[in-house]
């Protein structure tokens, strides 16, 4: 298995991440939400090892931007699920599957250190 880093090329975060991971000198994938969507299955393997609560941002832009229905409708894994397809970017960024199979979500050198 190797590691693979989803999230958007524009997110901050996201780009320290990869920073990190190159400055390591460790091969890695990235997935671009935008462009290749969210991975049904990816999805449901992070909402059942990380739940839905630390998988959905809600202190982003996109949640904010939400109509108070659809953020009231997010109340399990099944309905995050649902919310990450049609907006992928209301996903924390990065996820991070490593080489051993753990996910992580977020970026911090220690973070990263952790799971080498």
């Amino acid at each position: 298995m190797k590691i693979i880093v989803f999230g958007i090329p524009n997110c901050d975060t996201v780009k320290r991440a990869r920073t990190w991971l190159g400055d390591q000198g460790l091969d890695f994938e990235f997935h671009d939400f935008k462009k290749a969507g969210v991975p049904a299955e990816q999805a449901d393997r992070w909402l059942s090892q990380l739940g839905w609560e630390k998988v959905i941002n809600r202190a982003g832009t996109t949640w904010r931007k939400l109509d108070d229905a659809a953020k009231a409708a997010v109340v399990d894994a099944p309905s995050a699920a649902a919310l990450m397809q049609l907006q992928p970017s209301v996903i924390k960024r990065p996820i991070v599957q490593w080489a051993d199979g753990r996910l992580s979500v977020g970026f911090s050198p220690e973070l990263f250190q952790s799971h080498l």
